[in-house]
């Protein structure tokens, strides 16, 4: 390779040393990005990892807070999913929503002290003052029924309505908790 290089005239060893230096700068470029993208995210997992490790150092005074809260609820004012519906369904007609309302029962979960049950309920051409007494009323039932997500949206053909789709969760104390 010595001996081809040394053998070319001085013009075409120019270029070939344009070319490897070409080379060297768009691979010093890709290393130098990789290098900057790693270094990033080793920062973000650093961080992470710091953020996890504050959670596990307050296991201890979260778990405890976490039973004296269990004792303040009432097993009698949590929902199970038919409760859970019927308690929509009442807030919505008292909301004068009526009709314009369609519920559906999602997936239950279910750990040693609670059993999570949610429902996505849809709210289709409602005012406003509906809507906002919809909410306050569904609210009066928190901690036992909270609002997962809230989406509001003007209805199409008359954007003084509005549709709302919601995903609603109530928590079912088991004597487990107890």
């Amino acid at each position: 390779m010595k001996a081809f290089f040394l053998s070319r005239l001085l013009r075409e060893k120019l270029l070939l040393l344009g070319f490897v230096l070409m080379g060297a700068v768009v691979w010093a470029s890709s290393a130098s990005g990789r290098a900057s993208a790693l270094v990033g995210e080793y920062r973000r997992t650093t961080a992470d990892l710091n953020v996890q490790q504050m959670w596990l150092d307050r296991r201890e005074a979260i778990e405890e807070e976490a039973i004296i809260a269990i004792r303040h609820l009432d097993p009698a004012r949590s929902f199970d999913g038919v409760r859970l519906s019927a308690e929509l369904n009442g807030i919505a007609a008292s909301a004068g929503l009526g009709t314009n309302t369609i519920s559906s029962p999602l997936p239950t979960e279910r750990t040693e002290e609670f059993v999570i049950n949610s429902i996505q309920f849809r709210i289709n051409r409602a005012g406003w003052d509906q809507l906002k007494h919809f909410y306050l009323e569904l609210a009066k039932r928190a901690p036992y029924i909270t609002i997962e997500s809230f989406i509001i949206n003007a209805e199409r053909n008359n954007p003084a309505q509005l549709n709302a789709q919601l995903r609603v969760t109530a928590v079912e104390i088991t004597s487990a908790a107890r």
